[in-house]
């Protein structure tokens, strides 16, 4: 029996605002699409956090049994400056700065993106469309808007008519946001656009002369709307209808309102069960900005190499970082924030590495069984990371109280309890296995490994202040030394 039929998941859905039981539409199988970048520069940190909760979620959503298909797309085309329907596309704009072809960038910033996500450990999406590679079933999407009523061509470009839309649907259920108050906090056109109204959005710009990026189409040589693209694509590799919609909280409106205004337009239905949105990452407290500086690259972060940080950040210390709130809470980002998540991967790391070499005995003083059920409830309740890692912790200190034989596991139980805790930190949680002593240099552990002998040699000499001395100065610039029936051990602190 799949795990999925006894392990029922509970999903936080932004259209309903509650929590509500997750069912898919098929079962056994999911069909889940996340918006991936605009490829005009290097992937945000902000991004980053958005693609690593989603990662997390098909990690779980694979380990419980289901067969997933991952949509994420690339966004190459058709998205303007400011998410508007004017201005330069980002994409063009790049271009033109750098004096290189579109595709250039396009290709440029698609192999940073991957580099970062594998620096990560993401796990890649089934299938990672572009926009530029189905401008086909885009054009068709908007001849089937138009046909129904719902969008209208002036000069060439072509525009979903919002106003027409809400007379039989309702725009911005997902948003929560009444056309009405749209209306009223929208300023006039004064002619300068050939919208029918402000909240109109396009599904087809015709293109400038000095536009570069453009296809031709029945209404003008051009380019699509961003918003269709995602529309298209889901719906061709899902269906018209499938289980998640993911992305940034930012893209709830109004890149998500009309995707769900689009697909309803063209095929008389709501496309999505369950809208999952991830929250904002800040950096300090404050909303990262290109604009005001108060931002850094994935890359500055990994190396250290930026005026925010006191020092280098191990890839699965940054993920173990954001593991740690749930994926739709704002996060800080901050450099205490860090070195406590260092801290606490590095033991936890430790735990797992002790696990091979733990005493049995005849009978278990920890409930192993109940215990790992509580990892998959906190899984199973929108995947509440934070709190399966408090289970993970608890399991840690059960492991060294095991290793120092304050406490007992049987030979069933300890692989239950590797398996569970294996299957969550890597599988679920996406972490990978690094000693701690993997994170200083060679000569680091080398130095330490002679003061262990040398404190040895005085303790098997009686000369106990000098044993003393060695350990309590090692102590005091964060190196811990631990003795035990096997020798001793050290952790950096």
């Amino acid at each position: 029996m799949p795990l999925y039929q006894s392990q029922l998941v509970k999903i936080y859905n932004s259209l309903t605002g509650k929590k509500e039981l997750f069912k898919p539409i098929n079962e056994g199988h999911i069909g889940m699409y996340v918006c991936g970048p605009t490829v005009y520069s290097n992937v945000h940190l902000g991004n980053v956090r958005t693609f690593m909760s989603f990662d997390m979620v098909f990690r779980y959503l694979k380990h419980l049994g289901y067969k997933v298909r991952y949509v994420r797309n690339i966004t190459d085309a058709g998205h303007l400056e400011n998410d508007a329907d004017a201005g330069e596309d980002k994409i063009t704009k790049k271009a033109r700065l750098e004096q290189i072809e579109p595709m250039e960038v396009v290709q440029r910033y698609t192999v940073d993106f991957h580099n970062i996500l594998n620096i990560f450990n993401f796990l890649p999406p089934s299938i990672e469309p572009t926009a530029t590679g189905h401008i086909i079933e885009q054009i068709e999407l908007i001849n089937t808007i138009i046909e129904n009523g719902f969008a209208y061509e002036v000069n060439g470009s072509v525009y979903f008519d919002v106003h027409k839309f809400n007379e039989t649907n309702e725009y911005g259920k997902l948003s929560k946001r009444k056309l009405d108050d749209l209306i009223h906090n929208t300023r006039e056109l004064d002619g300068q656009s050939d919208k029918k109204n402000p909240q109109d959005f396009a599904l087809w710009k015709k293109a400038e002369p000095q536009h570069i990026m453009r296809w031709p189409s029945p209404w003008s040589d051009g380019f699509p709307g961003w918003h269709l693209e995602c529309t298209a694509m889901s719906t061709k590799y899902l269906g018209e209808q499938f289980d998640i919609h993911g992305g940034g909280m930012d893209l709830k409106f109004p890149h998500h309102e009309c995707e769900i205004a689009q697909n309803e337009a063209a095929k008389g239905k709501s496309p999505v069960n369950y809208w999952m949105h991830a929250n904002m990452l800040e950096l300090n407290g404050q909303r990262m900005s290109k604009t005001t500086g108060n931002t850094v690259n994935p890359d500055e972060l990994l190396s250290g190499n930026n005026t925010f940080f006191s020092k280098a950040y191990a890839p699965g210390v940054i993920r173990f970082f954001n593991a740690q709130s749930s994926y739709r809470s704002v996060l800080d980002l901050t450099d205490d924030g860090l070195l406590a998540s260092e801290k606490g991967f590095y033991r936890l790391m430790d735990a797992v590495n002790l696990l091979n070499g733990l005493p049995i005995s005849k009978q278990s003083s920890f409930d192993i069984l109940a215990w790992k059920q509580k990892c998959y409830d906190a899984m199973n309740d929108d995947f509440n990371s934070p709190i399966l890692i408090a289970h993970l912790f608890e399991a840690a200190k059960y492991i060294n109280q095991v290793k120092d034989g304050a406490e007992t596991i049987s030979s069933e139980d300890l692989e239950i309890l590797k398996s569970t805790v294996n299957t969550f930190v890597f599988d679920v949680l996406g972490l990978e296995n690094v000693a701690k002593n993997d994170s200083g240099s060679d000569k680091l552990s080398g130095t330490v490994d002679i003061l262990i002998k040398l404190r040895q040699e005085a303790r098997a000499n009686k000369d106990f202040a000098l044993s003393d001395k060695i350990r309590d100065e090692l102590a005091e610039v964060g190196i811990q030394l631990k003795d035990g029936k096997d020798g001793t051990t050290f952790s950096v602190n």
